[in-house]
């Protein structure tokens, strides 16, 4: 004879309750994490023209050199003094507007370094002043693969 209080059976209902309370855990950890994990520059990236720069007015140019040295257009400024010299510049100018020239060897580490002091500056948009791909170099990439 069966007892009737016995439930040894399988349960079919599926316990959703710490499925849940794990889930909101992890959603609470990836969205406090997340943010700190994103490490950056922003940049206003200019799109590419075929056109010059045009010259109607004086730009404002930020050169390292392949000793790391810095220039404001022509005038030599220690790496230290740059944001404070931009921020002077910047008091009589209406735009907030600077092109970066590097040379091609110079480490990434120490243009990011320069374009972290041109924003801390408050410069709103960055252009990067390169030279355009000639017909030859593209022929010697060619041929190179």
């Amino acid at each position: 004879m069966m007892s009737e209080g016995n439930n040894d059976g399988l349960m079919s209902d599926i316990n959703v309750t710490p499925f849940v309370d794990v889930m909101l855990v992890l959603l609470i950890i990836f969205m406090v994490t997340a943010p700190m994990m994103i490490h950056g520059v922003n940049v206003s990236l200019p799109e590419a023209t075929l056109q010059p720069i045009p010259s109607e007015k004086e730009h404002l140019v930020v050169t390292i050199n392949t000793e790391n040295e810095l220039y404001i257009n022509d005038f030599r400024v220690e790496f230290d003094f740059l944001q404070e010299k931009l921020r002077k510049i910047f008091e009589n100018r209406t735009d907030r507007e600077v092109y970066l020239r590097a040379d091609k060897r110079i480490p990434y580490g120490m243009v990011v370094r320069v374009m972290s002091e041109l924003k801390g500056a408050g410069v709103e948009k960055l252009g990067m002043v390169t030279e355009p791909f000639s017909q030859d170099k593209k022929n010697k990439a060619k041929t190179a693969k």
